[in-house]
């Protein structure tokens, strides 16, 4: 009776609904801090028309945001013509803007007229260095060797990156390194790698004292900021559009750059910074809520847990069973074994990403507060240790114990329940310890598809070099892993036969 209970209750705790209230408008950002900045002005300029809206902030990458907008997660957000001729519409010979327009309207997608800036990629070198070697164009790069590239991963992977741009110029580096775009700064500033990809609306390059070098060739097309949105949520919010809308033309690149100087380089919020805009610039007020540390932490640990919550219980519903099976019939456990060990190889981001179409297919909710990408990306890497530990704790109880048992005739079901899992019970316990201390770190992965969750400073403070901001995320992971740790030590005293436990041996 008591291990129906547990079984019941631990049901009902992995399968309780998170209480959500979906806001009316979602506006959403890519992972850096100028689409940061444009998505609080829609924010507060979608408020302003009196819709309650939620800005999904610092999604994982390009592809990622434009299928949430396509899918329906997300209504606005703002993206450049480069990227969506270059890359998003790269099958296709898009040669204007009306035949991009176009292209998005079969997505049920429209485009504003630019904002005002075109912010293009470019190849960014230190002063010291591009004045030494004399190099003031792309094509330079090919007369003096031993350079080292470190390039945004994006930059890497893209259409209109890397790969067609050393086709276009002839570069053979000896080094090219994919990183992440913030790191790659980085590792610019302490000569661990001498060449980069910059965006060139960036404060940092005035900040790092960098060389941009001239695109000679001509390679990279215009990057003009424009809005995307949906035109669903026009004919519902037509108020929502034409207040956001009210930003085309209105951002020059000089006005782009001072924002993200002022995020970047002085330390302020997108928030106050996107607000004071919109202030000035169209006399649109609003109230800046910018919380206490402590307030931020408490939120992200609630994020948090209902992520390890809502994929480590169903977790372990699913596994223990698959566990009891693969002990019981070899071939079914070589296989479980092998399933469950495939999704543990598969890269975190890649994983996210190839779950999003399918999540929004269901019918889920693939980005956001209780995203159920993140949840069943995380689901998908619990299964392993428990399933492993729960056919290995089985498969090596004592023989003679078994044939005991047999001996006394006792009901298969029995056997199991009262002799062979309190046997394995130390090692299936270890599992699942395994498995959470896992899944809490992982979880932190559940930012990059607006999960929230301590991943979220971390995010934040790689992309603005915030050291104290990293920390506020990734110091609760490490003690939540610890009191989890530390809680089944105690479980382990009460679900674990006394004869079984670990006991402390003399030196």
């Amino acid at each position: 009776m008591k291990k129906t209970l547990i079984i019941l209750l631990l049901m009902v705790a992995a399968f309780a609904p998170r209480p959500t209230h979906r806001s009316a408008v979602r506006v959403s950002s890519k992972k850096f801090t100028e689409s940061v900045i444009l998505g609080e002005m829609f924010r507060i300029l979608s408020e302003d028309s009196g819709h309650s809206t939620q800005h999904l902030r610092e999604l994982g990458g390009t592809r990622i945001v434009f299928e949430s907008l396509t899918n329906g997660e997300v209504d606005i957000y703002a993206e450049y013509t480069g990227t969506l001729v270059n890359e998003l519409f790269s099958d296709r010979d898009i040669r204007s803007i009306e035949e991009l327009r176009a292209a998005l309207g079969e997505l049920g997608i429209r485009m504003s007229e630019p904002l005002g800036f075109n912010n293009t990629y470019a190849l960014g070198m230190l002063n010291d260095r591009a004045h030494h070697d004399r190099i003031h164009r792309i094509s330079d790069l090919n007369r003096v060797a031993g350079l080292r590239f470190g390039f945004g991963s994006e930059f890497v992977e893209r259409e209109d990156g890397w790969g067609g741009l050393k086709s276009a110029y002839g570069l053979t580096p000896e080094s090219v390194t994919g990183l992440d775009h913030d790191i790659a700064y980085r590792q610019l500033q302490l000569g661990l790698i001498d060449v980069t990809d910059v965006y060139t609306t960036d404060a940092r390059i005035d900040a790092l004292g960098l060389t941009v070098l001239e695109d000679d060739r001509a390679y990279f097309p215009r990057y003009d900021a424009v809005i995307l949105y949906r035109e669903e949520t026009a004919d519902r919010f037509r108020d929502v559009i034409d207040s956001v809308l009210k930003l085309e033309g209105r951002l020059s690149e000089v006005t782009m750059t001072s924002c993200n100087r002022r995020v970047e380089i002085d330390g302020e919020t997108e928030q106050r910074v996107a607000a004071d805009f919109v202030r000035a610039e169209l006399g649109v007020d609003s109230v800046v809520a910018e919380p206490s540390r402590f307030e931020r932490i408490a939120n992200s640990t609630f994020d948090h847990l209902e992520l390890v919550r809502r994929s480590l219980l169903p977790a372990i519903l699913i596994a223990v069973p698959l566990g009891i099976f693969a002990s019981r019939n070899v071939w079914f456990g070589y296989v479980a074994l092998a399933v469950t060990g495939l999704f543990q190889t598969i890269p975190s981001f890649a994983l996210l990403v190839m779950l999003l179409p399918i999540a929004a297919m269901l019918g889920m909710q693939s980005v956001g507060a209780g995203s159920a990408t993140a949840i069943i990306a995380l689901f998908l890497y619990s299964l392993l240790p428990i399933v492993r530990n729960t056919h290995t704790g089985l498969t090596s109880i004592d023989s003679s114990l078994l044939e005991s048992a047999e001996v006394l005739n006792l009901p298969t079901w029995y056997r199991l329940l009262e002799i062979e899992l309190p046997l394995a019970s130390r090692a299936i316990l270890s599992g699942i310890k395994t498995a959470a201390v896992l899944n809490i770190g992982f979880a932190t992965l559940g930012a990059l598809v607006g999960a929230g969750g301590y991943g979220q400073p971390i995010l934040s403070g790689i992309r603005l070099a915030d050291t104290a901001l990293i920390l506020e995320g990734a110091i609760p992971a490490a003690v939540l892993a610890l009191v989890v740790q530390a809680g089944f030590e105690v479980v382990e005293r009460f679900a674990v036969p006394r004869g079984l436990r670990m006991k402390p041996t003399n030196a």
